[in-house]
């Protein structure tokens, strides 16, 4: 299920940036900001005690400013509080309770959403006491934290979690492939999803932008079951208003291709492929996802000999990151080709699903060393003892060798190539990790 939304809103200076970049930088939860939509960091994607979700910083709220910046990031505010599923209402310990915290509440209060009043800069345990005069808000009982020293925070975050909608905890048994349709706006996400589906499941429109939200819809084709996700088109951060929806409906996007099994990158044949389809091409890839690449729209463009074939190595080219993955040429409007989608979906989940015997793998290892000799630098060679499968999804090798820095691109990407032929693999990245004998992986 979607990933759950926490919103962090208060006036300005109460610490509300302090307490997301503590946040996004240290392992209280965990995370790494998510690349590919905004400069600022306006979001980070989190963990605490098994529950994932997506925290936004928000733009201050002063009730009373005329200037338009202020008033600019109010509405980003107001979008966010209407986007989220919990709210962090936080307020200033040290200053104490002011008009404009109440005018704040009252607008939380109207939202409807959960929200934890968090009283921040409460710095040592001699000032909780001030914690209390937050009450008057009527707005439930107050957390006293300190983001700067991290005090409280597993409490606050404890409490968070308990606030999550009953369904954003994904079924462990669940045996669902999910589907997550990504691309730029406009280029037939939602009308393949009614294809695939058989029905009008969600709106289409020439607009774009008329999807806002991932949309899961959950199918069987025959005996195998599937969760499609309708994802909101992705433009070029530039062209995102800092204070709109759509700002807050990418998040969404970028959060259903960290949660999908299989990615679908839909691309407009018509326009061939972007530097924005480039950019999301490089999320999926970063994001280890096996993925098929979507050419829709083939019905519009005009053929002779050798269009399709032209047509393939223009992609390949501009996506030679992503050369492991299957492309398809469709019409979601007249349905051309969209029954090979399912089939391809299924045979790439199996692909980054493989696991290889220990043994299997250091055979093959062996005959690629015999083929081709590691690399030597300065007179010391790369030798590589043995290697095993750590994971799968994607399928991740870790390989025992003498000197990580004698582990040239090349013959990584040698490695990986004969291990392609030799396993298959087809539709997924694979990772490959270094650790020397006695050390660290990398």
């Amino acid at each position: 299920m979607a990933k759950p939304l926490v919103a962090v809103v208060g006036r300005p200076n109460v610490g509300k940036s302090t307490f997301f970049n503590k946040m996004a930088g240290r392992r209280i939860a965990i995370v790494e900001d998510t690349p590919g939509v905004t400069r600022d960091r306006v979001y980070a994607d989190c963990e605490w005690l098994s529950h994932k979700f997506t925290l936004i910083d928000t733009g201050s709220i002063d009730p009373h400013s005329d200037d338009p910046l202020l008033k600019q990031m109010k509405r980003q505010a107001e979008i966010a509080i209407e986007t989220c599923d919990v709210i962090l209402f936080f307020v200033d310990g040290k200053q104490g309770l002011t008009a404009d915290d109440e005018t704040v509440a009252d607008m939380l209060r109207r939202s409807g959403k959960p929200v934890l009043l968090v009283v921040n800069k409460i710095d040592n345990i001699k000032l909780m006491n001030e914690v209390y005069d937050f009450y008057q808000l009527g707005i439930g009982d107050p957390i006293g934290i300190s983001s700067v020293n991290l005090l409280n925070m597993g409490d606050l975050l404890d409490e968070v979690v308990k606030l999550f909608p009953a369904d954003s905890t994904e079924d462990e048994e669940d045996k669902a492939v999910s589907i997550a349709v990504v691309g730029k706006p406009n280029v037939g996400k939602s009308s393949l999803v009614n294809r695939i589906l058989g029905e009008e499941r969600v709106m289409v429109s020439d607009i774009a932008g008329t999807t806002r939200d991932a949309i899961d819809t959950r199918f069987k084709d025959g005996d195998d079951e599937y969760i499609i996700i309708d994802t909101a088109g992705i433009r070029r951060k530039r062209a995102i208003e800092y204070q709109s929806l759509e700002r807050f409906s990418v998040v969404r996007s970028f959060a259903a291709i960290d949660r999908c099994d299989v990615a679908l990158l839909l691309i407009d044949a018509k326009e061939g492929v972007s530097e924005q389809d480039a950019k999301i091409a490089g999320y999926i890839d970063e994001a280890g996802k096996p993925a098929v690449i979507v050419i829709n729209k083939w019905d519009a463009v005009e053929k002779e000999t050798g269009t399709l074939e032209k047509n393939t190595k223009e992609v390949r080219e501009k996506l030679k990151f992503m050369e492991y993955a299957p492309v398809v040429y469709i019409s979601a409007l007249t349905g051309q080709r969209v029954n090979r989608i399912l089939s391809m979906v299924r045979s790439v989940y199996e692909q980054a699903s493989r696991r290889i015997t220990t043994g299997l793998l250091n055979d093959i290892l062996q005959d690629a060393q015999n083929a081709l000799q590691p690399p030597a630098t300065s007179g010391r060679r790369l030798r590589i003892y043995y290697a095993t499968q750590q994971s799968t999804n994607p399928p991740t090798f870790v390989f025992f060798i003498n000197d990580k820095d004698l582990m040239h691109f090349s013959y990584e990407r040698y490695l990986e190539n004969r291990f392609r032929q030799a396993f298959g693999f087809e539709g997924t990245p694979i990772r490959f990790l270094l650790r020397e004998k006695g050390g660290e992986e990398q």
